[in-house]
């Protein structure tokens, strides 16, 4: 008769060889499909925000490999300067360069849109992937739930002044980052900042999300015609700092006790980073606009994001928002531009036509 423990000892070996391979497979199951294609980017211009750590980082550090100016809009100087100095060393893409830009300001938004317009002839790829989630209810300086303005607002308004040089580029693309949190979320705009309601940071947060989905629905429409692709991504559950107020990140014996198992269940960035690579770099994304992609495939997103209504309320009452916060949309697109606007931008032009003209003056004065 057989002896049990021999017989252990010898199918031992066999099961842990399955059992590790069966948890490496499902290890790189979960971690999703890498874009392994995609196209050069040499004589292209490319803006990733939050680009200082994470997806955004990782991103930035993908299309410098595969040339091309890349501006690496970031909130915080300090980390945003050296990440920059990281994917130039490690790209020997000198090409590569920090621009501060703080979503939750206006003023910086359009700060930065200057410096970049006066720098950049172009803009090829725009990925809005910067955002915040479940943050402690507060406002930003022009009066908006911090979640709203940081994950969609502010890329809104971006977004907005940056149309004209996307336009004159084309065939561009611009890719907004959305979550699984949007398929939650409703949009309230009787009470957008949480003014006569409980704060609920998860409800500010899928509200937020499914804004950026149906705005992006809404602007890939009203560019059908121009050769500029608009897409909305949800690069999935990845281990990056936007959970960091959340108990996981916070709390010192959740982390210990669970922290290993969420680190085999989430993806790394380099993986989230993935989807924005695929829609910003392969020809098979060249004429695709208006879609919601996750895992490099087309997902259907909350079916309220597909309503004609919501998508032009929520537009109309974004450059309503904006413009209350004494911010002018002047300076972007056309499309955007009320009667006052172009009367200001008119004034403008005479103003400096006639500079002009009086300079040209005094210089042939001078000469005789």
């Amino acid at each position: 008769m057989p002896d049990p423990d021999a017989i252990f000892q010898s199918w031992w070996p066999w099961i842990f060889a399955f059992g590790s391979g069966g948890l490496y497979g499902l290890r790189q199951w979960l971690r999703g499909p890498k874009c392994t294609g995609g196209n050069k980017l040499h004589n292209k211009t490319i803006i990733v925000t939050g680009a200082s750590s994470g997806i955004g980082k990782e991103i930035a550090l993908n299309f410098a490999n595969r040339g091309g100016t890349i501006v690496m809009a970031c909130r915080d100087e300090t980390k945003g300067k050296q990440a920059a100095d990281f994917v130039r060393k490690e790209t020997e893409n000198m090409d590569v360069y920090f621009s501060k830009l703080d979503l939750n300001s206006f003023k910086s938004i359009r700060d930065f849109v200057e410096r970049f317009k006066k720098k950049e002839k172009r803009l090829d790829i725009l990925v809005n992937n910067a955002g915040v989630m479940m943050c402690p209810q507060g406002r930003t300086e022009d009066g908006f739930d911090i979640q709203f303005q940081t994950n969609y607002l502010g890329p809104f308004y971006l977004t907005e002044l940056l149309l004209d040089i996307l336009k004159e580029s084309a065939p561009s693309r611009i890719i907004n980052t959305t979550a699984a949190a949007q398929n939650l979320g409703d949009i309230d705009f009787d009470d957008i900042n949480f003014e006569s309601r409980e704060y609920n940071a998860g409800d500010s947060y899928s509200q937020s999300k499914l804004a950026v989905v149906v705005h992006t629905f809404q602007l890939a429409e009203r560019l059908k015609d121009t050769k500029v692709m608009c897409n909305v991504i949800n690069p999935g559950i990845c281990n990056t700092d936007i959970y960091r107020h959340l108990p996981l990140k916070q709390k010192k014996f959740i982390r210990i006790s669970f922290g290993p198992f969420m680190y085999f269940l989430m993806k790394m960035a380099e993986d989230g980073a993935q989807l924005a690579v695929y829609c910003g770099t392969t020809d098979e994304m060249a004429e695709v606009t208006g879609k919601h992609y996750k895992d490099c495939k087309e997902e259907k997103a909350n079916e309220k994001a597909y309503n004609k209504e919501l998508q032009e309320k929520l537009y109309t009452e974004s450059l309503k928002w904006i413009k209350s916060s004494g911010e002018s949309m002047a300076g972007g697109d056309n499309l955007l531009l009320t009667d006052s606007d172009k009367k200001e931008e008119g004034e403008k032009k005479v103003t400096q036509r006639k500079q002009k003209v009086v300079q040209s003056v005094m210089e042939r004065v001078s000469l005789t």
